[in-house]
């Protein structure tokens, strides 16, 4: 990141209607850590939380980002956002440590590579799906997420082998917004669409036992 110009949002001040601050799952979107705090303390239940970042707010509000990391369930950063959170060089420390400040779950995301998701027991790598058009990646951090969260909150808890099944869906929500700008790709999506690109991933990492 360049140049950030927070606009509106350096004066926004969050408002939660009922019910919306009785929702089981919360995902706290790449804003300033404050606003992710006020959020969170507007909350009326105990909701599972996952939250987002960037190197803008891990450098210049370290204090207050710390804060929102210790209250979430689930914490997603890029790989270059896990080392500088951390300062740890390796994904795997880098994880540990940033699990160690609290959150359950820590998913590091790779862009073009996939993501990689620890939880307590085990990691999970799910890749990227190979695309021949991708026109724009904005976005696609975003709709991961996006997809993710939605899973969790379809199935209602964050247990390992929903996880993986989260990141699945997030990873193939998001290799359709690459592969057109703004919503342009999702606005078109079919259920069909979805399937088959689920299975298409599930059979990138299937492989019948190596007899040695």
């Amino acid at each position: 990141t360049e140049d950030t110009q927070l606009g509106v949002f350096a004066e926004f001040d969050p408002k939660i209607p009922g019910p919306y601050n009785e929702v089981p799952f919360l995902f706290l979107g790449n804003i300033h850590p404050q606003l992710q705090l006020d959020v969170l303390d507007k909350m009326t239940k105990k909701p599972i939380v996952a939250a987002d970042t960037m190197n803008f707010w891990i450098t210049g509000t370290p204090d207050l980002l710390r804060q929102v990391i210790a209250r979430v369930d689930l914490m997603l950063v890029n790989d270059a956002e896990a080392q500088m959170i951390s300062g740890k060089t390796n994904l795997l420390d880098a994880a540990d440590a940033i699990r160690a400040m609290g959150p359950k779950v820590v998913v590091i995301k790779k862009g073009s590579h996939g993501a990689m998701l620890f939880f307590e027991g085990g990691i999970f790598v799910v890749p990227a799906i190979p695309l021949r058009t991708a026109k724009d990646p904005t976005g696609a951090g975003d709709t991961f997420a996006g997809g993710m969260m939605g899973y969790l909150a379809r199935q209602g808890n964050i247990e390992a082998e929903t996880l993986k099944q989260a990141a699945v869906a997030g990873t193939v929500m998001a290799s359709f917004t690459v592969e057109d700008f703004s919503l342009n790709r999702l606005g078109s999506v079919g259920k069909g669409e979805i399937a088959e690109r689920m299975e298409q991933l599930r059979a990138l990492s299937a492989f019948t036992p190596i007899q040695l």
